[in-house]
């Protein structure tokens, strides 16, 4: 009989994460989520709206998919059960480092000499993005937290809403984003179309070329996603760009959720889906019910884009 050996995983289906307890790791790992990410941006040939740069939730934790260079390929995977990066070549080698307490500093080394080690050549823009406080990865020693157990939480939070996200992204046959981690604002995002093209962005993103933001939001979108940011245990937000007239007195669900005149979003708390008695359910109503305010509100054609639940639900 063959031995399977333990390894440590996710023991909720909607993690608890009060933001506050967990700060000094979020923002270390978001600092080492940056450096991977540009790692993936260096490499990946364009894709409109920057889609080629985001990372995915994988079965262990995030991961950058394959990568080209030259004629192969590479992957680089934070896995959140064992805490290792881990960066693997179609040359069969790999390499690891260590998800522990160091300075993004040390982490950037690490990861940059792992890469020259598997022949792996890569020279990124080593400045973070979207932060206030950019400071040069090599220079980094002021995020140097990491709670193993935080981020295990983190990465099942992830693991939650990507279940959602991936099914409300199901009902629409226009065009939308994958369930990506957009590593600048540290986000997990997914993002409607309507097909037509938007007032060009006005930008300004912290320490981010204002060209980013114009590519980003090139046409007229809905988006929602998950951030791991303001009080309590992060939000749960929806927007559309640019905002048609109306969009902020749209009602819509559940009762928790809010528009927010500060950010320019409806607004859920991950605590109020967390502790509800259907908590996909209450996440999908939140979803669909900001969705369909901002193509009503905007206009969308919704009979061409969206699906029909009875041919979703056909025999495959």
């Amino acid at each position: 009989m063959t031995g399977v050996q333990h390894r440590t995983g996710l023991s909720g289906d909607w993690p608890a994460l009060p933001v506050a307890e967990w700060a000094d790791t979020r923002d270390t790992l978001h600092m080492w989520t940056q450096v991977v990410g540009k790692i993936r941006l260096a490499c990946a040939p364009m894709v409109n709206h920057w889609w080629q740069v985001p990372l995915y939730v994988s079965p262990r934790g995030l991961t950058t998919s394959a990568v080209p260079h030259e004629s192969a390929l590479f992957d680089v995977e934070f896995d959140f059960c064992d805490h290792r990066l881990h960066i693997r070549s179609t040359s069969g080698e790999q390499r690891h480092v260590a998800l522990e307490p160091k300075p993004v500093a040390e982490f950037y080394r690490e990861t940059m000499a792992a890469l020259r080690a598997l022949g792996l050549e890569v020279s990124i823009r080593a400045t973070p993005n979207e932060v206030e406080l950019a400071i040069p990865f090599e220079e980094d020693t002021e995020h140097a937290s990491y709670d193993p157990d935080h981020a295990q939480r983190f990465w099942g939070q992830l693991v939650a809403a990507h279940r959602v996200m991936g099914e409300f992204r199901s009902r629409f046959i226009g065009k939308v984003s994958p369930v990506h981690f957009f590593w600048g604002a540290m986000d997990l995002a997914v993002t409607r179309f309507s097909g037509r093209p938007a007032p060009q962005h006005p930008g300004g993103a912290p320490n981010c070329p204002d060209w980013v933001m114009v590519e980003g939001y090139s046409h007229e979108l809905s988006s929602c996603g998950l951030w791991p940011g303001g009080d309590a245990e992060g939000m749960f937000y929806s927007y559309a760009y640019p905002e048609p007239p109306g969009y902020a007195e749209s009602p819509v669900r559940p009762e928790a959720a809010s528009y927010s005149a500060d950010v320019g979003e409806f607004l859920l708390p991950y605590k109020a889906v967390r502790t509800a008695s259907d908590p996909d359910g209450t996440l999908l109503e939140f979803l669909q019910s900001t969705y369909e305010a901002a193509a009503e509100r905007g206009g969308w054609d919704r009979e061409a884009l969206e699906d029909v639940p009875e041919r979703r639900a056909s025999a495959r």
